[in-house]
């Protein structure tokens, strides 16, 4: 483990600087050392895993890895049966979430999801400045300054990787008194007591989930009604996982699940009482309850560069994005992970983008790693020739065995350029919402790639289409 606990990346001048060690930060290091480009990777954990360091709270992961697939665990094929491995280059570090289950579940837990990307940065060489905290960040005319804890660094361009992992609570009185999911006491403190969850989200249904053991009585609300993502055929709404407080909601099995909005929580001798009213008449209704948790979600830690003009959106707090991840509005400053969820893409039919979580976002990175050194660095990277009597054949390939185009199908893209004097290229994945308006007057801040004399506009393939 000596690559781990060593001090790389000491303070000073590089391309780029990219804060955050989990999945994000690491695939997109992991990217940008196989094009060549120089980065340094600055993280104030003491090892690999970002948020998988601490979260999910009960545990068990909501992203599957199935150690037995209809594809061999080493092709690229796998990747669709696999939510949770990096991307690599080699065969050789495909599929490494499966070396870390122990085969009770195809979701791993959460230490075997730490164990996979310990192993990642370990196996593929990918290091990381650790224990180095983001402190501040400056711009001196071209440059980026980001101060930490070990020094300045100044670069070009700043990558940000810190996830959506600040805890957020409304406005209402008394809610900033009770732990938020993040702070929870372990699962025996709730035993046979009443239970209220503010937040109908997963983190709320998670927590009900695990408590449904150990806890007398348990009441989710929130004003909106809950959705599930058997419903919408996304990742958005309540996984499937944590529906069994639903069931026992509707059988009677001592779970509420109620549409309410909290007007204020308090003291009530050595338990609380809630104050809420109903969704539908405004009805006020009185809780008397031992425990209560907020589940009321996060925000991105985006420390001072709302000061320096990025500007953010929602709830969340997301930074505002271009289809590349860079910040709308302070070029030079990216995102990486979970945060790149702040760029919606197309929506192409209505489903959104899988960019909140790894098997969608690592692509992000490989995509975001390769933007970057053409249009920062200059680097001219390879297109692959296709034989274009095999052209048909190879774009029904792709669309329905692409593992980017599977996970990202409304917000990727595979193009492909043709031209008379450069034959059928694979010119490899673009944002969806870039490779749309390719060719058109659509602006964009960041320089346009070079296709060469005689190419023509690329042609796509995303989800079920190809053009």
């Amino acid at each position: 483990m000596e690559e781990l606990t060593e001090r790389p990346f000491p303070p000073g001048r590089y391309p780029v600087v990219i804060i955050g060690s989990g999945p994000g930060g690491l695939q997109l290091s992991y990217s940008l050392d196989r094009l060549g480009v120089g980065r340094a990777t600055l993280s104030a954990d003491p090892g690999p895993g970002g948020m998988f360091r601490k979260w999910p709270l009960m545990q068990r992961m909501l992203s599957w890895t199935k150690p037995h697939a209809p594809v061999p665990r080493q092709s690229r094929s796998y990747e669709r049966y696999d939510w949770n491995s990096l991307i690599p280059d080699e065969d050789e570090f495909r599929g490494l979430q499966v070396d870390h289950m122990d085969g009770t579940s195809y979701f791993p837990s959460r230490p075997e999801m730490e164990e996979n990307l310990v192993a990642f940065a370990a196996r593929t060489g990918t290091k990381v400045r650790y224990g180095c905290t983001w402190e501040a960040t400056g711009r001196e005319d071209d440059e980026f300054v980001v101060t930490t804890s070990d020094g300045e660094y100044r670069a070009g361009v700043v990558v940000f990787a810190v996830g959506v992992a600040e805890p957020w609570r409304p406005s209402s009185p008394g809610i900033d008194q009770v732990p938020h999911y993040g702070e929870m006491q372990g699962v025996d403190a709730y035993m046979g007591k009443r239970v209220f969850i503010i937040g109908k989200k997963n983190s709320g249904f998670e927590i009900a989930n695990g408590l449904l053991p150990v806890a007398r009585q348990i009441i989710l609300a929130s004003p909106s009604p809950a959705r599930l993502s058997v419903d919408t055929k996304s990742l958005v709404g309540v996984r499937a996982r944590y529906v069994q407080p639903f069931e026992d909601h509707a059988l009677g099995g001592g779970v509420f699940v109620m549409d309410a909005a909290i007007d204020a929580v308090e003291r009530a001798g050595q338990g609380y009482r809630v104050h809420t009213h109903r969704s539908d008449n405004g009805e006020p209704m009185i809780f008397e309850v031992d425990e209560v948790v907020a589940a009321t979600g996060f925000v991105t830690p985006l420390l001072d560069l709302p000061g320096l003009g990025v500007t953010t959106f929602g709830q969340s707090r997301l930074p505002a994005q271009t289809p590349y991840w860079e910040s709308a509005s302070v070029p030079g400053i990216y995102f990486a992970g979970t945060i790149t969820q702040g760029s919606g893409g197309l929506k192409k039919h209505g489903i959104p983008s899988n960019s909140g979580a790894v098997h969608g976002h690592r692509y992000n990175a490989v995509v975001l790693a390769r933007h970057l050194a053409e249009t920062r660095f200059g680097m001219r990277l390879e297109r692959p020739p296709i034989d274009a009597g095999a052209l048909g054949e190879w774009l029904l390939n792709e669309v329905t065995f692409g593992p980017e185009l599977w996970h990202q199908r409304s917000y990727l893209a595979r193009v492909v350029s043709v031209s008379g004097s450069d034959g059928v290229r694979d010119e490899g994945l673009l944002p969806l919402a870039h490779s749309s308006t390719r060719g058109r007057s659509t602006p964009s801040r960041s320089p346009p790639r070079p296709t060469g004399p005689g190419r023509s506009t690329p042609r796509s393939t995303s989800g079920s289409r190809a053009s």
